[in-house]
């Protein structure tokens, strides 16, 4: 059984960081792509980060994260984290990891992923 467990998420003021981590279990994920949605109250879920695993593990980031995230994967494949610095009251949402064999060029597209873990909730007050 495939599954994908976040930890990791909490409460943190502003300028604050977390760092979340996703341990996938159940089969091997060293070529699936694996990265990190998020949905806020209200709003649609949307791309946050990924690891590309046919382009050589490159990342790839949401430019409203951009220079503030970082994800990596640990050398076995089936661990991903998200470094979180300097969070903003509007990251509060809850944030999943994803996994699936995606093509390069659809790494932003939720339905792309075939695996999905249940979320960890990361609130920033102001």
């Amino acid at each position: 059984q495939v599954q994908l467990v976040e930890s990791g998420g909490g409460l943190v003021q502003a300028g604050g960081s977390l760092r979340l981590s996703c341990a996938a279990s159940g089969r091997t994920f060293s070529s699936y792509n694996m990265g990190w949605f998020r949905q806020a109250p209200g709003k649609e879920r949307e791309f946050v980060a990924a690891v590309i695993t046919w382009g050589g593990g490159s990342t790839r980031y949401a430019d409203s994260v951009k220079g503030r995230f970082t994800i990596s994967r640990d050398n076995a494949g089936n661990t991903v984290f998200l470094q979180m610095n300097n969070l903003k009251p509007e990251d509060t949402a809850v944030y999943s990891c994803v996994a699936g064999l995606v093509p390069s060029r659809d790494y932003s597209v939720k339905h792309a992923y075939d695996y999905w873990g249940q979320g960890t909730q990361v609130t920033v007050s102001s």
